[in-house]
């Protein structure tokens, strides 16, 4: 794919996990509005995800943004496939359309 070694760790985490968000901070302590605000509609929703802290690691921070061709973070990956970032994961969340995607890829919901 590229000789950018960030993105074997990145790829790794998007096949690895059905539901991966590339955040600033962890899901127990988002480390800023835009990361908090797509873990909280994850949450509501009781989606089962596995949240990446860009901060600990400053290449994986880039090369999120070069693998996504995306230049912010948050980054959902849902199965694999690249969603969007803040303002588009709350659009689908307010709309249904979020949903309607995680049902689509079957994805696991909290027990």
């Amino acid at each position: 794919m590229s000789d950018n070694p960030a993105f074997e760790t990145i790829q790794s985490e998007v096949d690895n996990n059905e539901v991966v968000l590339f955040m600033k901070g962890s899901p127990m302590m988002p480390q800023c509005g835009f990361s908090a605000a797509v873990v909280q509609s994850l949450t509501m929703m009781g989606i089962k995800f596995k949240g990446v802290d860009v901060l600990a690691d400053m290449e994986v921070r880039q090369g999120i943004k070069d693998f996504s061709n995306w230049p912010t973070i948050p980054q959902l990956y849902v199965k694999g496939e690249f969603v969007g970032g803040c303002d588009i994961v709350r659009e689908m969340h307010e709309s249904g359309e979020l949903k309607k995607l995680f049902d689509e890829k079957g994805v696991q919901y909290a027990s």
